[in-house]
């Protein structure tokens, strides 16, 4: 079959590899329809995810149509069209049953790894390198899936490709991003990032009541889709500092919660302090450009909540811990846990709150991937998401 490899960094290819095959009794095979190219990839493709390996194949957000099944699945048979969320996860283990399930305790073979970098070693997730599992990734033409009694959702034929892939990952991220921001009627939330999950995100904290939200970046037309689609208003931080700005438009109060949804490779409009952490990065002195999250934390008031759902891998320097402790601010992250937003979500699609494909700028055939990646990479022509047809 064909898929989409990393060959090194800022390198990728569709190569010829072989077909998956049932693994185990809880495994299934999809015939992938749409994948798509997530931002968190572009970790990847940088080269800033340790343990990859040369051959790999990407992807964790893909869709589909089940052609095999291993005896133990019994809630989905051949012909089944499904979206995977990108957590893999066992549904048995404490975390699962907690509904935490991008920390699944069984998912990770190579859980020792990751204990070494992290203490304790999250779920495994596809195509997300060795640290990670190792798992096979769904920029292809096939891809097998663990535990396919726990995680994959199926998707009524009514419900386009479009919309529904984009239940793998991003579109139940950005909701959980605001989901933790506990928001109430009368709320301000500021969001930094107007890419897929940041939009999606801001599109969430307004389902979920917040009266205003503010949007924060740097390029015109990513900024134009959340003042249309999320009823955002938006700052250019190439046009104004931020901290001021959002203390003008909360009357010096700061929001109530504010969403990190950029992480490790942050930009920043002040060029000394941006050359500063990308020296630091390029060293691996450090290994995130946590701008947006120092940020965040600078500007929400006092007693609020910081949401981070930007991808982090490594430490940061600089951590504003002194305003974080004096202020009462209160942190919560984590890579999402799909399986517990896909039938929701999918819900609030079918019942008309929410068309999540408005994030969806370009469209190409699989064997386009290589071409994709770089559009995405370097925002041209207005490239927000991009869908891999297979």
């Amino acid at each position: 079959m064909k898929a989409t490899a990393w060959m090194g960094t800022d390198s990728v290819k569709v190569i010829d590899v072989p077909d998956p095959t049932i693994m185990n009794a809880r495994d299934a095979i999809v015939k992938i329809s749409t994948t798509a190219i997530c931002g968190s990839d572009l970790h990847l493709y940088h080269g800033y995810i340790p343990a990859m390996r040369k051959g790999d194949i990407l992807g964790h957000e893909f869709m589909g149509e089940v052609v095999e099944v291993g005896p133990q699945v019994r809630n989905l048979k051949p012909g089944d069209r499904v979206v995977v969320p990108f957590p893999i996860a066992c549904g048995h283990c404490s975390s699962c049953q907690r509904g935490l399930y991008s920390v699944c305790e069984n998912s990770n073979p190579n859980a020792g790894i990751a204990e070494k970098v992290m203490g304790h070693s999250p779920a495994g997730i596809f195509g997300y390198s060795h640290l990670l599992g190792g798992y096979a990734g769904g920029q292809a033409e096939y891809a097998r899936v663990p535990f396919a009694d726990v995680g994959p959702l199926k998707v009524p034929d009514d419900i386009p490709d479009d919309q529904a892939v984009l239940l793998a990952d991003v579109f139940p991220t950005g909701y959980m991003g605001a989901e933790m921001c506990d928001i109430r009627p009368g709320q301000v939330i500021a969001v930094w990032g107007a890419g897929p999950v940041g939009l999606l995100a801001a599109a969430s904290a307004r389902l979920l009541g917040a009266e205003r939200v503010i949007v924060i970046d740097r390029f015109p037309y990513r900024l134009r889709l959340a003042e249309e689609h999320a009823g955002a208003e938006t700052i250019n931080y190439d046009e104004a500092d931020v901290l001021d700005t959002l203390n003008e438009m909360t009357a010096g109060r700061g929001p109530d919660a504010c969403i990190d949804a950029v992480g490790l490779e942050g930009h920043h409009g002040n060029a000394a302090l941006y050359a500063y952490d990308r020296a630091k990065q390029a060293t691996r002195t450090e290994t995130e450009r946590p701008f947006a999250l120092r940020e965040a934390i600078l500007a929400c008031r006092s007693g609020g909540v910081v949401s981070v759902i930007g991808a982090y891998g490594g430490v940061v320097d600089k951590f504003p811990m002194g305003a974080f402790m004096n202020r009462s601010l209160v942190m919560r992250t984590g890579q999402c846990h799909v399986q517990r937003y896909t039938r929701p979500l999918l819900e609030r699609i079918q019942r008309g709150e929410i068309d999540p494909s408005f994030i969806v700028s370009h469209r190409l055939p699989l064997r386009d991937a290589p071409k994709g990646y770089k559009i995405f990479q370097k925002k041209q022509d207005d490239c927000t998401k991009v869908l891999l047809t297979v």
